[in-house]
């Protein structure tokens, strides 16, 4: 454990966060353009790969010996009536893992923004933005107190806006970044209110002290309320991961985040950002396990995401969306897990979607590059043979997406599967429907996409525009968007196809080698804590029999059959019998615009929330602003200073003897109001 000391460890976050400085203050107009793009990116990169290797190296350390933790302060900020406010770093078998995701996929994103953002002028900018992510994601994951994960927590929040907003100058992300802050800012109210409750009746913002005061705490009441306080606590800090994670109803901001370049969306709403609240939750087990209510709560959340948001990524024509959807999804799978007990499920399933999503997505943008900034999956087709290296990686992240058996995604997803099934959460029942169901919804649209995109007729090139040229990822709009007739797409540079590669690799092969000691070894041992009340772990155990049984057994299990019905559908659907989807789409059109519609969820929160808001403040400014401060309080005040000056002004005529009677009358009154004094 030599490697463990908190100077090597403190160079994991400053790395990122020094090339960041490098890139935005140097590389920018900011300073003046000091250095240019060379430095800039090698700036960057070098910082994340230092910070890939320190955290491969702790990875390594931390698994020579299972049950390792540690936890030691770096700064003790200030001390307040007892209470400590501290930065420190917890290190263990969670911590190091999700170290090296992050670091991992934000070093393949960097190399791929070098040919994905080539020709944008902001080139500096976005590398400086993206290893500012980094940095803010690594402070999180770090933590041992809940004021750094809340720093952490709000730090990749505030990049975000930035990132999705890459594009300033479109209407379409300021709209997207700020929705995507609004939003976030209502999740992490209830965030903020957790940490306060936990606060006020522990004492403490330390993870492991409050861990001590829990069985204390789970006896204890929110005053004047009743209600359990670890309930309130729990689910308080579960509408915190909500909206990061973006459950449902706080999942809106996550499909219109694709306004951002695709580099932020691998790198966000892939690997990272969102799930920052599925990590939370799995560093709270403690917390969670000593209330049923909360994981009640968190299940279904989490199922109804699972199965509702897949419906809404069949009907999608942007290719970014349909693996926006796709990722919205599988949070909602982590999310039951988490509800189940199968907080290391959770996780392993959050290592191996950041592998193949972020695939998927860097896929997509290859994608987007040799069709010219079109996204519109129907002006695709045959990219196959153009675009061999894509093709591959993006099958081999489709196939790990879906569950095929061996494949990463396989075994973590139906682990979910089989937790739900042995769970008695109040809830689980609906859970392990939705999950299954969502096998089926999942396979459909991803190999919809997958054979619009990659098998088929040829539908680029050529001189119609039918359904309009997606160009969310385009800074320009005064570029042509899409394949001029004639032209052929191409595969793309080295420096985008390498990190696919790299990607392809673990999304193949990560979870075959990791299920055994993850979910069924020590190598959670000391960090996820799991009730003796809950079983579904305990019952999964017993029924794991090696990562290879596990996959042939599923060649005769449901969820295989579902997945090869949703292939084998939407082969017939898109290749075969196109008219199919037309017939499906005309006899149930209201269903579609329900879909098109995503719920109607925007709407309501327009209608409720920003009108009911509107409603408000007009109301504020009609009776607060003009009726009681500019009415009452600013003109009234005038009126009556007004009115009396108007009165005095009667008695103002320049005779003296109109002046004498009223110094008479004066004095009479004087005499009349102290008599009573006098005879006293």
């Amino acid at each position: 454990m030599a490697g463990l000391n908190p100077n090597l460890l403190l160079a994991v976050p400053l790395a990122p966060l020094a090339g960041s400085a490098v890139a935005g203050l140097l590389g920018t107009k900011f300073l003046g353009n000091i250095v240019g793009r060379k430095t800039a990116t090698a700036a960057t990169i070098l910082g994340v790969l230092v910070a890939f290797l320190i955290s491969a190296s702790t990875l390594m350390d931390v698994m020579a010996t299972p049950g390792f933790v540690f936890n030691h302060t770096l700064y003790e900020w200030m001390t307040v009536a007892g209470m400590k406010l501290e930065v420190g770093f917890k290190i263990d078998a969670l911590t190091a893992m999700m170290m090296c995701v992050v670091t991992f996929v934000s070093l393949m994103v960097h190399i791929y923004t070098i040919g994905y953002m080539a020709e944008d002028e902001g080139y500096n900018r976005f590398f400086s933005y993206i290893s500012l992510f980094t940095f803010s994601m690594l402070m999180l994951v770090m933590s041992n107190n809940f004021l750094q994960l809340f720093f952490g927590w709000e730090a990749v929040g505030l990049v975000s806006y930035l990132l999705i907003g890459f594009w300033y100058t479109r209407p379409t992300a300021i709209f997207a970044n700020m929705k995507a802050f609004l939003v976030n800012r209502v999740g992490d109210f209830g965030f903020i209110l957790g940490i306060g409750l936990l606060l006020a009746f522990s004492g403490s913002m330390n993870y492991d002290e409050v861990f001590a005061k829990r069985e204390l705490l789970a006896t204890l009441v929110v005053p004047a309320t009743g209600w359990p306080l670890l309930t309130a606590a729990c689910i308080c800090l579960f509408i915190g991961a909500m909206g990061k994670s973006a459950q449902f109803p706080l999942h809106v901001w996550l499909p219109d985040s694709m306004e951002g370049p695709t580099p932020i969306s691998a790198l966000i709403h892939a690997a990272t950002m969102v799930t920052a609240g599925i990590f939370m939750v799995a560093r709270m087990s403690p917390l969670f396990e000593l209330s049923d209510t909360a994981l009640s709560f968190v299940i279904v959340i989490g199922a109804i995401t699972a199965l509702f948001m897949g419906f809404l990524g069949i009907i999608q024509n942007d290719i970014k969306r349909v693996v926006a959807y796709s990722t919205l999804s599988q949070l909602g799978y982590m999310t039951v897990a988490l509800g189940c007990s199968a907080y290391s499920i959770a996780v392993f399933h959050l290592m191996t979607h950041a592998f193949f999503k972020a695939l998927l997505f860097l896929g997509a943008g290859s994608v987007i590059i040799g069709m010219h900034h079109d996204q519109d999956i129907r002006n695709m087709g045959g990219l196959r043979k153009y675009m061999p290296i894509t093709w591959i990686t993006s099958l081999l992240g489709s196939l790990a997406l879906i569950g095929t058996p061996f494949l990463s995604g396989f075994y973590s997803k139906d682990s979910i599967i089989e937790a739900t099934a042995a769970t008695h959460i109040a809830g689980a029942g609906f859970a392990h429907f939705a999950v299954l169901a969502g096998v089926f919804v999942t396979a459909f649209y991803s190999f919809r996409m997958y054979f619009l995109v990659f098998h088929g007729e040829e539908r680029f090139g050529k001189a119609h525009d039918d359904h309009g040229h997606g160009h969310d990822d385009h800074h320009d709009d005064e570029h042509h968007h899409g394949l001029a007739p004639g032209q052929k797409p191409h595969e793309s540079p080295f420096v985008v196809w390498f990190p696919l590669v790299m990607l392809a690799i673990p999304s193949v092969i990560i979870g075959f080698l990791t299920i055994e000691p993850m979910l069924f070894g020590d190598y959670f041992k000391n960090v996820i804590f799991v009730g003796e009340n809950h079983h579904a772990m305990h019952e999964l155990k017993e029924e794991f029999h090696g990562p290879v049984a596990m996959a042939i057994h599923a060649f005769t299990s449901v969820p295989f059959f579902l997945a090869l019905a949703g292939v084998v559908a939407a082969y017939y659907c898109y290749m075969v019998n196109p008219k199919v989807p037309e017939a499906f789409y005309k006899a149930l059109k209201p269903i579609h615009t329900l879909l098109d519609n995503k719920y109607y969820m925007d709407k309501f929160n327009e209608t409720v929330f920003a009108g009911g808001a509107r409603l408000l403040g007009r109301g504020l400014w009609n009776v607060g602003d003009r009726g009681l401060i500019d009415g009452l309080i600013v003109n009234g005040s005038a009126k009556l200073v007004g009115w009396f000056a108007s009165v005095v002004r009667v008695v103002q005529t320049g005779y003296i003897y109109h002046y004498a009677f009223v110094m008479i009358l004066g004095v009479l009154g004087f005499l009349i109001y102290f008599l009573p004094f006098w005879h006293a």
